[in-house]
């Protein structure tokens, strides 16, 4: 894995953020991965969640209305009483999908792609203990917000590979204070094509590590196709080597 991620010009990877929402699919759902690497290859950013009786599911919201035909707190149900419910697609239609727990979704991306996990409501201890239950330290990265939180992961298992958020100038300074190694990131640099992204990619393309923009929350919302087929070209075109978007399957298409 570390040699597959390491940086190498012209290398383009896809992301998809929470899955997909394309083609009536519901986010952060196994059937929305499947659907995604028949288009195209990717690996996937996804959200676990604890559940009343701490079985960990893929929600990104704490509350339930928007992605499921529940009410209410996801903290607030037991997994027996959550996987009675149905996830619903990005315009609020039902699907006949359930909810997935993340130890269903680790043991189906073995050798099928690689998996994300953004930081929730677990804590740091109990998403160490699922990967280490799992062995699954060459296809789960974790994603860290801070030097403290990379420090003590690597410290749980050296093997460790992560989405580290290095956004700006002061960031990078407590990295490089911090010793930690570089071969075991990809770095995300923010959600925009900007100039100051060029130093960035400079450093860290230096080092044989990829950055990663994710256009979820920028570009994906333009309302046009075309819109957003120029915005991806200009995020590889710029340096970036890893696009994480809502649009996994739009994206293969506009770099193809």
């Amino acid at each position: 894995m570390r040699a597959y991620f390491k940086y190498a010009e012209g290398k383009k990877i896809i992301s998809g953020h929470r899955g997909t929402i394309e083609d009536g699919l519901p986010e952060n759902s196994i059937a929305a991965f499947e659907a995604v690497l028949r288009k195209t290859p990717a690996i996937f950013e996804i959200d676990p969640r604890y559940t009343k009786d701490s079985v960990v599911v893929l929600l990104h919201d704490a509350n339930l209305e928007r992605v499921t035909n529940g009410f209410g707190r996801v903290s607030d149900y037991t997994w027996a009483e959550l996987r009675t419910l149905r996830l619903k697609d990005h315009a609020g239609n039902m699907t006949k999908y359930p909810i997935n727990t993340l130890d269903e979704v680790i043991e189906w991306a073995k050798g099928k792609t690689i998996l994300n996990l953004d930081k929730k409501d677990l804590p740091l201890s109990a998403t160490a203990a699922i990967l280490r239950k799992h062995n699954a330290y060459s296809w789960v990265w974790v994603t860290v917000h801070n030097v403290e939180q990379a420090a003590y992961y690597l410290a749980q298992n050296p093997d460790q590979y992560m989405s580290m958020h290095i956004k700006d100038q002061a960031a990078l300074a407590k990295f490089k204070a911090s010793g930690l190694p570089y071969d075991r990131m990809i770095v995300y640099i923010g959600p925009e094509i900007k100039e100051s992204n060029a130093e960035m990619y400079r450093f860290f393309n230096g080092k044989g590590v990829m950055c990663m923009i994710s256009s979820a929350p920028t570009y994906d919302k333009l309302t046009k196709k075309e819109q957003r087929k120029e915005k991806y070209r200009a995020i590889f075109a710029q340096g970036a080597s890893i696009l994480e978007s809502d649009l996994p399957m739009e994206v293969a298409d506009a770099i193809d």
